[in-house]
């Protein structure tokens, strides 16, 4: 019989402790100089988050939401237009369209759990301005059929990369394929912060200094207001919080590949299961898997066993996709492929604070609801 655990879906409390003594250097330096808002360590942070991620410009926000906002409205995009999002995927994507004055317009994803390129250019009409791939749990789109697509009807791409940070597709940058990318900095994100952050990045000069008006009431490098903006910015502290953290990212990103692949190699015989891509699969992909979302036969049941265990996984994003919260008028849009995901998806414990022991502890708990599966 196997020794019972405890194991938390995200250990928040973890994502302090196990750098305690460096992180409160970070933030009594921060308080000591009182620096909060605008100051060095965003730009520190900004600078080395261009280079990681090889663009001209980086812009830290207050959160993943604002981001994607920030970047429309750089864009242009407002009453009238449409932008096709795919329906698995947080709220925040869809709002972020919303609350510019735009359309969401919902597609369906393929089987990577990704957005559909075919479903999105059957949406295409004489109103879309943009495609928004959302970069979910940590694997970057097939972003060369998305691109062609784009460039076929002459639309622009934006990408929601909250989920992606670190991911690759052909080499290149989750956030870095289209007019703009964004991330959020939410804590259990790969690269997590102690509250709420964001960023939005782009290769667009024009594009670049909108979005610095934008997060700082439309105010340029003088302080003079020169248009209209808002109040977006990232916190200094949290900015020097992420800037020490992306010190060691690639090291964090290693060992959330390997729990990945401790769950492939315990899981991959179970034939009620499908599994994503094991890291090192696809020579196109380089996933960094921030989450490790399943399809489950019996999914309810299974995570009620593993409930009983001492596992706690979720069902994302509540459960529904975007189309299926009924108040907010969706009630035409049928999509059967995405539908069907949202009975079968489970998200797995997946985050550095696991030990190889926690791993193995649930894919025993999975084998053993499935009569171990083979």
């Amino acid at each position: 019989m196997l020794t019972r655990r405890q194991i938390p879906f995200f250990n928040y409390s973890a994502l302090f402790a196990a750098q305690e003594q460096e992180l409160m250097k970070v933030l009594t330096d921060v308080m000591r100089r009182g620096a909060y808002i605008l100051q060095k360590d965003l730009v520190d942070f900004e600078t080395n988050l261009q280079r990681y991620l090889n663009v001209k410009h980086a812009y830290g926000v207050a959160d993943g939401t604002n981001a994607i906002k920030i970047g429309l409205l750089a864009m242009g995009i407002g009453p009238g237009d449409e932008v096709i999002v795919p329906a698995h995927t947080y709220i925040a994507s869809a709002a972020a369209v919303h609350f510019v004055g735009a359309k969401p317009v919902l597609v369906e994803c393929g089987r990577d759990h990704l957005i559909d390129p075919d479903s999105a250019e059957r949406a295409i009409t004489s109103r879309t301005k943009a495609i928004m791939p959302v970069q979910l749990n940590g694997r970057t789109a097939d972003m060369q059929s998305i691109d062609a697509v784009a460039r076929k009807h002459g639309v622009k791409i934006v990408e929601d990369a909250a989920q992606a940070l670190g991911s690759r597709f052909r080499g290149q940058y989750a956030g870095t394929f289209g007019s703009f990318g964004t991330f959020s900095f939410y804590p259990a994100k790969v690269l997590g912060c102690f509250g709420d952050g964001g960023a939005v990045v782009t290769n667009d000069s024009q594009i670049g200094e909108r979005l610095a008006l934008l997060r700082d009431h439309g105010r340029n490098a003088d302080g003079e207001v020169v248009a209209w903006g808002t109040n977006s910015r990232l916190d200094n502290l949290q900015a020097a919080v992420l800037d020490f953290k992306l010190k060691t990212f690639d090291r964090d990103l290693e060992r959330r590949r390997r729990v990945a692949r401790l769950y492939d190699e315990g899981l991959r015989d179970v034939r009620q299961l499908l599994l994503p891509p094991p890291p090192s699969s696809d020579t196109n992909h380089h996933d960094v898997f921030q989450n490790y979302e399943i399809e489950a036969e019996s999914r309810d049941q299974l995570k009620a066993h593993l409930q009983d265990a001492g596992v706690r996984t979720i069902v994302q994003f509540g459960g529904k996709a975007v189309h299926q919260y009924r108040g907010l008028g969706f009630d035409d849009v049928k999509l059967p492929i995405t539908e069907r995901l949202y009975t079968r998806a489970l998200l797995l414990p997946m985050n550095t604070t696991l030990s190889d022991e926690d791993v193995s502890y649930i894919v025993e708990q999975i084998r053993a609801f499935y009569g171990r599966g083979s």
